[in-house]
């Protein structure tokens, strides 16, 4: 996929839509591709090639995520890492919508096709910012949606961090959220998700994980399989360290580019705002801003690591409290500082990646075909960026899946193309009511001729030639004519506001529930699995949804 094609990307907006590109039928041709991308590779990280370090990253990688899925589903025996084709996705383990979900599916197709091994990344080292899911409610002809809370509210912490605050909360969700939607969809997904979830609550205390076990036991159930693992798991890992002491050994050359990056994209699409797509890397007093975060296991609040250049060393510190001395160079073996980090993690000093760190590593790395979003797939112009003027090295393809699934309730008939029309005909009726009074000739019967002496008398001002001596005359006839007119187009005002109100409150009813933004958990599981398997097998048909 070329980059003016990720730019162009835009999510389907009919409903069952589904946008899988490349094709999962040239998926054998992106991953040749990749191959022989990747063969061309050659790269120095602090004393160790690219090459090896990846071989370690996959090994470490399977046996990871092997053992974290095992703890609650079955596990097919793990191939090889050093052989074994891997393909990867992420998101964070929150309860998402359906087009969202699509991508699991396509990994584990992906994965089938090619006998692969399908590894989703949970991303939990992002903040959860709100522990309650949106839920439509009401009567179909009055719908409106409610927030309904599975959790308290809590410090905007990890999601590595969340656990669960009020369990009787979690336990009761279910059942208040399936009594909300009950009038609109009588039998959601959620009558058997929830109870999974309080399954794993009782093994698990971490929310996030909870959600996500819930959600792939039921992947499993329904015949996908993949692994998963929380991407904080993959940043403890030795060859993940590795390239982290990397990128702080190297951080002045990697956030000029970095910095390069973001402004050169922003340029391209004219963003303004200075936090999309990603914030840059600041400075501050002599400290240059890396790509990761770093928090602690008494203060869980998320920082931005900061590291200095002293002596030919690095020092790392939150800003506040934390300052750490690294023993390693720009180009110097990485092994004492890859134990000093090591050593971090065990006193409770948490480094973990940031978005940008967690795909560039995936894709250098950890997969030989990584599938996004489309939200991740337009960032990754970036990240592209990166590995042509960082890394020196030509980016691989990459895969993109969404879709977009509506409840399945039904609303009134309601066009915006018949609102714009009432619209317009209500200021027409106010400012042009002669054209509505038919021909003058049939009215003036009953109404003396009054209707007709008021018509020929504002064609007569609309035929005289605007002049600065006349404007302020002509335009207040025109307007009093048109206000004695009003009460002979009063009944079709009447009628078309009456037409308006109702169409504007069906629209209203329509927009509040028909969004793709709700979570899989509230659609029926049938609806859910015909939009899933439809969107894989029709994929080769429906795989576009491109502006023009």
């Amino acid at each position: 996929m070329t980059r003016s094609e990720q730019a162009q990307l835009r999510a389907p907006s009919q409903d069952g839509g589904a946008l899988i590109a490349p094709r999962l039928s040239e998926l054998d041709g992106a991953l040749d591709e990749n191959r022989a991308i990747r063969e061309g590779w050659r790269y120095d990280v602090q004393g160790r090639s690219l090459k090896d370090l990846a071989h370690q990253a996959r090994a470490e990688l399977l046996q990871a995520a092997a053992t974290y899925t095992g703890s609650y589903r079955d596990v097919s025996f793990p191939p090889d890492p050093a052989t074994a084709e891997f393909l990867l996705a992420g998101h964070q383990p929150e309860l998402f919508h359906p087009g969202v979900w699509l991508k699991n599916f396509a990994l584990g197709e992906m994965a089938r096709r090619r006998g692969a091994v399908a590894v989703n990344l949970l991303i939990d080292n992002d903040t959860i910012k709100n522990a309650s899911l949106h839920v439509p409610t009401g009567g179909r002809e009055a719908p409106r949606v409610i927030s309904v809370p599975f959790d308290r509210p809590g410090a905007p912490v990890p999601y590595e961090e969340h656990t669960i605050a009020d369990e009787e909360l979690f336990r009761s969700f279910g059942k208040r959220a399936v009594e909300a939607i009950r009038s609109l969809v009588p039998h959601p997904l959620l009558e058997q998700f929830w109870p999974l979830a309080c399954g794993r609550a009782g093994e698990v205390g971490n929310l996030g994980m909870v959600l996500a076990q819930a959600r792939h036991i039921v992947e499993g159930r329904w015949g996908l399989d993949t692994l998963e693992i929380p991407q904080s798991r993959v940043c403890v890992g030795e060859s993940f360290r590795w390239f982290t002491v990397h990128l702080l050994a190297q951080l002045p050359r990697f956030r000029e580019e970095y910095n390069a990056a973001v402004a050169r994209y922003r340029r391209k699409h004219a963003i303004r705002s200075a936090a999309h797509p990603f914030p840059d890397l600041t400075q501050k007093n002599g400290w240059l801003e890396a790509p990761f975060w770093i928090w602690t296991v008494a203060q869980r609040r998320r920082r931005p690591l900061f590291a200095a250049y002293r002596h030919g060393q690095v020092l790392i510190s939150d800003g506040e409290a934390i300052e750490v001395r690294l023993p390693v160079t720009a180009d110097g073996d990485a092994a004492a500082a890859v134990e000093r980090l090591a050593a971090l993690e065990a006193a409770g000093t948490k480094i973990r990646s940031r978005a940008l760190t967690t795909t560039l590593w995936a894709r250098l790395a950890l997969s030989d075909l990584f599938l996004h979003g489309i939200g991740g797939a337009k960032y990754d112009e970036v990240t592209d960026r990166l590995f042509e003027r960082f890394l020196d090295l030509p980016p691989p393809r990459l895969m993109v899946a969404s879709g977009t699934l509506l409840l399945p309730v039904p609303m009134p008939e309601a066009s915006l193309d018949e609102q714009r029309e009432l619209k317009q005909r209500l200021w027409r009726l106010r400012h042009h009511p002669e054209v509505f009074l038919g021909r003058v000739r049939n009215i003036e019967a009953g109404n003396g001729g009054e209707v007709g002496r008021l018509v020929q008398e504002k064609h007569r001002w609309v035929r005289t030639p605007q002049t600065r001596e006349n404007a302020r005359e002509r335009c207040r006839a025109i307007r009093r004519v048109n206000a004695e007119l009003q009460p002979f187009v009063a009944q079709q005002r009447r009628d078309a506001a009456e037409r308006l109100g109702k169409l504007d409150h069906a629209l209203e009813a329509k927009h509040s529930v028909r969004r793709r933004e709700f979570s899989f958990c509230l659609h029926p599981e049938a609806a859910l699995r015909h939009f899933l398997d439809g969107a894989l097998f029709q994929s080769d048909a429906i795989c576009s949804n491109r502006e023009g």
